[in-house]
């Protein structure tokens, strides 16, 4: 029976971080993988670009975690977003940075990304098994001492010094994630806070089909939960076949997903004129007036023809109608605060991250080891830690993933 110094559950971002982290160090290394290639959910990231991580500075990134930004603050300090970059171009892979101080790379491929990481953990020397399923984890004394794991068929029985989950959420899941994490958390005797999908679109009450595809650039969306203000973003939307997804959506989702599960009544607000207040909007519609005569013709002067209907039926104003003074209120106060109530969310097949996941309570943030088993870690989405659309997640990943390892490392340095 083979023993390893550290086995590793998942081949995504932070399992390969944490495999090639510990292989350069010396240590034998297994990481297995249930799907037939690592890294799935990387290779199809960023729609398709994977965006890496960002370059905001270190208390600006933390602000956009959730729950508990603190507990990443070890693991950020110790392998930091900017540490990513030079960890990337050091291997090879050249990066840009864009729009919102994210960075994705040169060529445009998350593939690439993604052969970057796999290339560089083979060549540190650890080992790789896909299409291997762990089944569980045998645990004496409060210690793992093997795993169960399903190589086709065939059962075998894998022991390790060290265990490292890095099996993801339950959010795309046709890439693998499918929560194994959490059960072999629960095994361990961890808790499973509750999961809700996040980055992911949202419904929309009565949804009118015929917006499906519009995409709005510029624009300011505010979320409401029972009437009181939340949050807002500025940026860019699209209308689906159910509702709203987009940048901006996703953005706010995770606060609207909570609410809604609170059963609360959930509203986004859309300021289609945001350079613009009320003043300036009136001055600029009044001269508009001078060329038109109809509702119609002024909101296609004002507004992409796919949305003036249901703007007008949100208006209540009729489009073939002269325009009086009351409608040119109406039309103002709508393009600054066009409502859409909401009704729901996507399932977890459609969102980019899982919220919830081990308690974090019942992880020491200063190695990412289990505080129930003493030879258990644990490191990127499969934890309670989630974050905003922008680089942030991935950044989780690699930071958790590399803290684990390098604790891993000393922990048999000192045993030697």
């Amino acid at each position: 029976m083979q023993t390893y110094d550290l086995i590793i559950i998942g081949a995504g971002a932070a399992g390969l971080l944490g495999a090639g982290t510990a292989a350069e160090k010396g240590l034998k290394v297994l990481l297995i993988e249930k799907m037939e290639k690592p890294a799935r959910k990387v290779r199809i990231s960023g729609k398709g670009r994977c965006n890496i991580t960002n370059t905001k500075h270190h208390d600006d990134f933390l602000a956009h975690v959730y729950p508990d930004s603190r507990f990443l603050n070890p693991a950020l300090r110790n392998f930091s977003n900017f540490k990513t970059v030079e960890f990337f171009n050091s291997l090879g892979l050249k990066t840009v940075t864009e729009r919102g101080e994210r960075v994705f790379p040169e060529s445009g491929k998350a593939w690439d990304v993604a052969e970057c990481l796999v290339k560089w953990v083979k060549k540190s020397g650890a080992e790789i098994i896909c299409n291997a399923e762990v089944k569980s984890l045998n645990i004496e004394n409060s210690k793992i001492s093997s795993i169960n794991a399903d190589f086709g068929n065939n059962e075998k029985i894998i022991k390790a010094k060290y265990f490292l989950i890095a099996t993801g959420g339950i959010s795309y899941p046709l890439t693998g994630s499918t929560g194994d994490g959490y059960n072999f958390a629960k095994q361990a005797g961890h808790t499973i806070t509750s999961l809700q999908p996040s980055l992911v679109p949202l419904k929309i009450k009565n949804h009118n089909t015929q917006l499906n595809k519009l995409q709005l650039k510029n624009i300011s969306l505010s979320l409401y939960v029972d009437n009181n203000y939340v949050d807002d973003e500025f940026g860019e939307i699209e209308f689906n076949k159910t509702g709203l997804t987009g940048a901006l959506t996703l953005r706010l989702s995770r606060k609207a997903v909570g609410a809604l599960t609170a059963q609360k009544r959930v509203e986004l607000k859309l300021d289609l004129k945001p350079a613009l207040n009320y003043a300036q909007l009136k001055n600029r519609i009044a001269r508009e007036m001078q060329t038109v005569t109809t509702n119609y013709a002024l909101l296609r002067k004002l507004l992409p023809q796919q949305i003036i209907t249901t703007f007008a039926e949100k208006t209540n104003i009729k489009l073939q109608k002269q325009i009086t003074d009351a409608d040119m209120e109406k039309i103002i106060r709508a393009l600054k605060n066009l409502t859409f109530e909401i009704s729901g969310f996507n399932d977890f097949d459609e969102a980019i991250v899982t919220a919830g996941g081990i308690s974090l309570e019942e992880v020491d943030s200063k190695t990412m080891k289990s505080k129930i088993v003493d030879n258990l870690y644990f490191a990127g989405e499969v934890l309670n830690l989630d974050a905003s659309t922008g680089g942030y997640n991935l950044q989780i990943a690699f930071s958790t993933a590399r803290l684990a390892a390098q604790c891993i490392v000393k922990q048999l340095e000192r045993k030697l």
